[in-house]
């Protein structure tokens, strides 16, 4: 059993490395960091975050999520808006450049995922709900 947890493993790290370096290669293109994208994916499920919902998103302190926010919506990929009943709340919404983005790299790890048939298709979901559920995916 361990020896098959260890070979999940390995398969784990192989394919985070081969998304990672796909992902390392579109970014550059942009001028994206990995952190800019991980906040762009988590804003493409969203319609807007606070910035104290991004900074805990990210593990950051408000100020390094701040500058993350920053530096994309120079890039045009991310917006500032304020809120109606409070001008103080700043919302930050993915742009459709943005969106696209992050729909571009989904689509490269779909097509990656099409060359498995529907059964190792369903397995490799059934097992990310698993480790889900025990906390190891978010």
């Amino acid at each position: 059993m361990r020896r098959d947890a260890g070979r999940l493993a390995d398969f784990i790290m192989f394919t985070q490395r081969s998304f990672l370096l796909n992902l390392s290669k579109e970014l550059n293109k942009g001028n994206v960091s990995y952190a800019q994208f991980f906040l762009l994916g988590y804003l493409a499920n969203e319609s807007f975050l606070t910035m104290t919902d991004i900074s805990k998103k990210m593990g950051h302190s408000t100020a390094a999520a701040t500058g993350l926010v920053d530096r994309l919506e120079k890039l045009g990929y991310v917006e500032r808006l304020h809120a109606s009943e409070d001008r103080r709340k700043v919302m930050v919404q993915i742009t459709p450049k943005g969106v696209e983005l992050v729909n571009r790299m989904r689509e490269e790890i779909v097509g990656m995922m099409d060359g498995l048939d529907k059964n190792d298709q369903e397995d490799l979901i059934n097992s990310y709900g698993k480790l889900s559920a025990l906390g190891g995916v978010s």
